[in-house]
């Protein structure tokens, strides 16, 4: 129920049940931008400010979202594209993406933090369109076996391509490195933690990509 003076966003109906195709592709091109203009046009210090000062932005203008919401009835189309029904009255998903991403850049080596946020941008957003479209196996509430399976080759890919591209490493090593943190990616994808997965997912995926980067022998830069 809400107070008299609150204004309810227009179609604000998405649960994480529904596909919302518009919210997981602005996320996948977000992170995807960020991780790659981070390999090819910035240094450490340099992309920890400019993510930084975007952070920012994207929680004041959450926050201007939540407390003003009739602003947002000059464009209705805006609330069931990028927002979810539980997120009328509280931050959106992507201030927690934008936390997390700021977080793995100041913390792991560019390379480990490349793998951390490409696997946010692309393996939770496709883990998520493959269980929800055909996902027939649960394994816990919530979480199918097609789901977590698009998450582990997604991300055994991603680390892939990316530890080929960064380091002079044989192909052993990189593959067993792919296979190790590709499982433990997918595991924490399909735990029932009431964390939010933006914030979990790249943290974990870039601690699990340093311990098994050491473990097998690569040392990224």
């Amino acid at each position: 129920m809400t107070s008299a003076n609150q204004v309810v966003p227009v179609g604000t109906t998405a649960t994480r049940t529904d596909l919302q195709l518009g919210r997981r592709l602005v996320h996948c091109a977000n992170g995807c931008a960020i991780a790659t203009a981070y390999a090819l046009f910035f240094t450490h210090q340099q992309i920890v400010h400019v993510f930084g000062s975007i952070a920012c932005v994207i929680y004041i203008l959450d926050r201007v979202r939540v407390l003003y919401p009739e602003l947002l009835e000059r464009a209705p189309w805006v609330n069931p594209l990028l927002f979810r029904a539980e997120e009328q009255f509280k931050e959106s998903g992507m201030t927690p993406y934008a936390i997390a991403i700021l977080l793995t850049l100041i913390t792991f080596p560019k390379t480990i933090a490349m793998i951390a946020i490409y696997t946010l941008a692309i393996a939770d957003p496709l883990s998520a369109l493959v269980g929800i479209t055909w996902g027939r196996r649960r394994i816990v509430p919530g979480k199918s076996l097609e789901g977590s399976a698009a998450f582990f080759a997604a991300t055994a890919a991603i680390t892939a391509a990316v530890l080929r591209t960064t380091t002079v490493v044989a192909a052993g090593p990189i593959a067993l490195a792919a296979v190790v943190i590709g499982i433990a990616g997918a595991v924490l994808e399909m735990l029932p933690l009431r964390l939010d997965d933006n914030l979990t997912i790249p943290l974990f995926v870039g601690f699990a990509g340093w311990v098994t980067c050491a473990l097998v022998g690569i040392v990224p830069p």
